[in-house]
């Protein structure tokens, strides 16, 4: 999926993430892996791009509701659903088919934005931009109403996690609806243990199960150069892979995406590579 971003190259981000091994690197570490494919995107060449307050609005509903789907499926067959990206327009579907199966659903957020503009607030149009809005309840009837009912996540179970640019609108939103954010300037006064164990808290509250949705833009771009939206100041190597194991160690994750890895902007696959490593040690692998 690259209809939600202004860049191109971030449709091929989960055709890098597999070359990076992915799939064969979670075998070694005791899974078994079902990959069920691509699920197919309309290029943006060959859609309208629509309001441009929101951008291709239809063909990402489309997509959404078949990876809704999907999830769901997954879920109820007893997997674990593990969602490849593309831009982050996609936990629209991911988490809507968790949030079917698991109810109430936490959702920690681990991004340099926290993707919680509107139609009225965004800067840009650019619907991976308001996503986490839209699930929570804000924004567009169309793409709050996806899968036939809103919200589908109370805004008290949400997490975000290294957020460093917010835009105006978006800053009182977020205020206004209490959302906690743990930002670089936290992470950088108290540590990213302190941290994650706040965020934790919050998405597991009452024992909830909670979804994880990792975009590299978390990190710092000297470790990830792979993405759209690259900001200065973001997670090191270390505290990125020091929080995903504390997810593990939580033993409440049901569920994940991984989104955002931009396959044209990467140097020799390196933040495809730092993907599959972080989903590693986001699904149990220790080093010791």
């Amino acid at each position: 999926m690259d209809l939600g971003a202004d860049r191109r190259g971030v449709d091929i981000g989960a055709s890098a993430i597999r070359y990076a091994g992915l799939s064969d690197h979670l075998q070694r570490l005791g899974h078994t892996i079902h990959d069920v494919g691509n699920i197919t995107v309309p290029q943006p060449e060959s859609q309208p791009v629509g309001n441009s307050r929101l951008k291709y609005l239809d063909p990402i509903i489309q997509s959404a509701e078949e990876l809704a789907k999907q999830v769901t499926n997954a879920l109820e067959e007893q997997e674990f659903p593990l969602i490849l990206g593309g831009d982050h327009s996609i936990a629209l579907g991911s988490i809507t088919g968790v949030a079917r199966v698991h109810k109430p659903l936490g959702v920690l957020w681990v991004d340099a934005h926290a993707d919680f503009n509107t139609e009225e607030t965004t800067p840009s149009g650019n619907i991976h931009g308001m996503v986490l809005a839209a699930l929570a309840g804000l924004g567009d009837k169309q793409l709050t109403d996806i899968g036939g009912w809103t919200p589908k996540i109370e805004k008290e179970r949400i997490a975000i996690v290294a957020a460093r640019e917010l835009d105006p609108g978006e800053q009182e939103l977020l205020r206004a609806h209490q959302i906690h954010v743990f930002t670089m300037a936290d992470i950088d006064e108290h540590g990213i243990s302190s941290v994650m164990r706040q965020a934790i808290a919050v998405v597991t509250r009452n024992d909830t199960s909670f979804h994880l949705s990792l975009d590299l833009d978390s990190l710092d771009p000297r470790d990830a150069p792979g993405v759209g939206t690259p900001i200065r100041g973001g997670l090191s190597y270390r505290e990125a892979h020091l929080a995903m194991e504390m997810v593990a160690s939580s033993r409440r994750l049901v569920s994940m995406d991984v989104v955002e890895v931009n396959a044209i902007l990467d140097r020799e696959n390196a933040t495809a590579r730092l993907a599959v490593e972080l989903t590693l040690s986001a699904l149990g692998k220790k080093i010791l």
